[in-house]
């Protein structure tokens, strides 16, 4: 029986440059996506001519005509050339120039773009001219107005600019297009957005079809105030119910002014309106913390309205990150969505209010409606007359929704708890006389103050009040400013690296308590859910990200006396090797460990606070978290290890392997090395403490975990659906 032969392998096709039209055309498709863009764009080139008034004519969804008429500066007429070629612009002149940019628009592709997907023509007076020059554009080149002219601009009357037939040339991309009506939705979307943030211009946009050329679905005046916009934009229900934030940061180099709904504000959607130094722009980070802080404050299935505009210094933000200029990044960023939100609650805190509804009183048959009247939770309460002609109607659906049991979360400090059910036992330590220590002391005014909470409510209530003030009083810390590449590119792995999960069970989860020491294993809660994660391993990679975030401006630990460098590495190789004062370590590794540290002093005096003297002496170790002291007794294997461990030859891997080295002498896990030393209870208390009270609630403030943790690090432990189903058997 013949088998077939097996097909042979096509043959490798050659590789060929795409003509510059293609080229532009398709970078084209990636900045104007659909009508609204080319709209941002436009809108955006007339802000920055310093306009005061823009109109905006659009004709089925911007498809067949788009046009922007402005009184800004204009373009002159030598310029009209070159304008719609690629990577024009007034506004940079070099790549550095974008650490300082003050303008929307910055890369010269925006009209270029449009001129290859649209019909391009551009009517433009400056103030100089005593007349307007007309031109038209198709591929980035001027074509003649008329068929058969020249291709050069002409002189006209007026201050217009059209955009018609827009995707002529793709019908790909004009098939995928919404209907007219949606495009246009997004249209008066984008104008709604800019003209809120730019209070002072005055804003008009309407479609052809409008009957009275005054009017448009958009209207805003030349005086009128953001707050204002928005009554007019969204209706005066929304603008009452608006707050105004307002907040500076001169550690972040941020300011913040935001017009936010309270308590009482009840919508169906959301409504974000974001601005970073002035664009328009979608922030995930920033939304979905918004959301969060709402969803505790509304009533279910309500949403909040949000403007929001941040200035941040312009060398701490990337505004080439998108195509169209949608998204920017910038430094510190969930430092600044912890300032918002924090901010936001402070003033929604301030104003006291109390979500109001509006009731009909139930009337007889025959009597006289009375006027509705609003019911606020912390006023007093009005009753409704009852009729006596019959009983009042009772409905379901204004008792409140019933939480299943294996749902619910203990968030009362007044319920009881576990510890209130075991007697406290007496103190092992010993007192003098007439000389009780500070220490003890502290501990039994915390028994004091737990058995107080156990028994009574208002106490309760005091005692979680100041546990929540000391939280927030946990001190910031800020990340430095570094220009070196290595560095730069240290932080944006960790960034990358991030596992949603496992950021959202870090940053919302609450400490149960240490299971045990010795295997750095403790207990958290997350929603219904108990999980055994590994402190050490979080506390590992914790200070690994706080020595990122410290680089260059480390805080120092000063030595006093100052330690012999030689004398402990001489002590790790020993304990490494099993040796004693019988079996000496080795003194060539002693001397290659010393000498590589000694030798590499200036860089990690410079970089890390890490200071040894001529003669050999460690004077002072870097400090990673405030508040959180290193055991001393792993510093002899932290030397040891960076004098072997750390790549000494290349910037990047030498500073992520020395970071790597810190974060273990950091990490809450025993030296694997130094002989096991007796503690004493208190010992281990304060141990317990540290980890409790500062390890964990710093993991939830800055760490960004990785997937890697996932792994063997944290490990679901029970929940309490689990347990309802093992005690409905029972």
């Amino acid at each position: 029986m013949a088998t077939e032969k097996p097909a042979a392998p096509p043959a490798p096709r050659a590789i060929a440059k795409l003509p510059e039209a293609v080229v532009n055309r398709i970078a084209a498709g990636e900045i104007i996506q659909r009508p609204s863009n080319a709209l941002k764009e436009l809108i955006e080139n007339s802000l920055d001519a310093g306009a005061t008034t823009i109109r905006v004519t659009v004709k089925e969804g911007g498809l067949k005509l788009l046009q922007i008429q402005d009184n800004g500066s204009g373009i002159r007429k030598s310029d009209l050339p070159i304008l719609c070629e690629r990577f024009t612009t007034s506004k940079i002149k070099a790549f550095e120039d974008l650490s300082s940019l003050g303008t929307y628009g910055f890369r010269g592709e925006a009209l270029a773009s449009i001129s290859h997907v649209a019909h391009l023509s551009v009517t433009t007076k400056t103030r100089d001219e005593t007349c307007a020059w007309k031109a038209a554009y198709a591929d980035g080149a001027l074509i003649p107005l008329k068929p058969g002219g020249d291709a050069a601009p002409l002189p006209c009357a007026g201050n217009d600019g059209t955009v018609e037939d827009l995707f002529y040339n793709t019908p790909q991309r004009l098939r995928s297009l919404r209907p007219a009506n949606e495009e246009y939705a997004r249209i008066l979307s984008v104008v709604t957005a800019y003209s809120i943030h730019n209070a002072g211009v005055s804003f008009v946009c309407k479609k052809t079809s409008s009957s009275s050329s005054s009017t448009g679905d958009v209207n805003t005046s030349i005086g009128a105030s953001t707050l204002d916009n928005i009554g007019v934009l969204y209706g005066e229900a929304v603008r009452r119910e608006l707050v105004e934030v307002q907040a500076v940061s001169e550690e972040l180099g941020v300011k913040v002014r935001a017009w936010c709904s309270g308590a009482n504000y009840q919508a169906k959607r959301s409504t974000f309106l974001f601005f970073i130094n002035h664009r328009y722009v979608d922030c995930t980070s920033l939304k979905r913390a918004l959301e969060a802080f709402y969803s505790t404050l509304l009533a279910k299935n309500t949403h909040p309205f949000v403007y929001l505009s941040l200035s941040i210094s312009p060398s701490k933000i990337d505004v080439n990150v998108h195509p169209t200029k949608k998204e920017v990044a910038f430094e510190d960023e969930d430092e600044v969505v912890q300032l918002v939100c924090e901010k936001l609650a402070e003033v929604l805190e301030k104003q006291g209010e109390s979500r109001s509804y509006k009731v009909q009183t139930l009337l007889p048959t025959s009597g006289t409606p009375t006027a509705p009247r609003t019911l606020a939770g912390s006023s007093a309460t009005a009753t409704p007359a009852a009729s006596t002609s019959r009983k009042p109607s009772t409905s379901s659906s204004t008792k409140p929704a019933k939480v299943a049991p294996n749902k619910l979360v203990r968030t009362d400090a007044q319920s009881q708890t576990l510890d209130a059910m075991f007697p406290t036992l007496p103190t092992t330590s010993t007192i003098r006389a007439g000389d009780k220590t500070r220490e003890a002391a502290d501990d039994q005014d915390r028994s004091s103050k737990k058995r107080k909470s156990d028994h009574n409510p208002a106490f309760a209530s005091q005692l979680a009040a100041e546990q929540a003030a000391q939280k927030s009083a946990r001190v910031r810390i800020a990340q430095s400013e570094c220009a070196l590449t290595s560095v730069r590119q240290l932080r944006k792995e960790v960034v990358e690296a991030r596992h949603e999960g496992l950021d959202a069970l870090i940053k919302g989860h609450i400490f149960v308590g240490v299971a045990d020491l010795e295997t750095c294993k403790s207990m958290i809660q997350h929603q219904t859910k108990l999980y055994i994660v590994d402190h050490a391993a979080i506390g590992e990679e914790l200070f690994y990200q706080l020595g990122l975030r410290h680089f260059g401006r480390f805080s120092r630990i000063k030595l006093q006396p100052p330690q012999d460098l030689r004398k402990l590495v001489q002590l790790a190789v020993d304990r490494a090797s099993g040796g004693g004062a019988g079996n000496p370590a080795p003194p060539k590794i002693v001397e290659r460990v010393f000498s590589t540290l000694h030798g590499a002093r200036a860089m990690l005096d410079e970089y890390f606070s890490f200071s040894i003297s001529d003669d050999g002496k460690i004077e002072s170790l870097p400090l990673v978290l405030p508040g959180y002291s290193p055991d001393m007794n792993k510093l002899p294997l932290f030397l040891l290890r960076i004098g072997a461990h750390v790549d000494w030859e290349h910037e990047k891997p030498c500073f992520a392997t020395f970071l790597r080295e810190l974060a273990f002498f950091y990490s809450p896990a025993p030296s694997p090395t130094a002989p096991p030393a007796p503690h004493s209870q208190d010992q281990v208390d304060a141990q317990k403490r540290t980890i409790q009270h500062v390890l964990f609630p710093a993991a939830k403030q800055y760490l960004v975990p990785p997937e890697k943790l996932l792994k063997k690090d944290v490990v679901l432990a029970t929940s309490l659906e689990a347990l309802f189903r093992v005690f409905e058997r029972c």
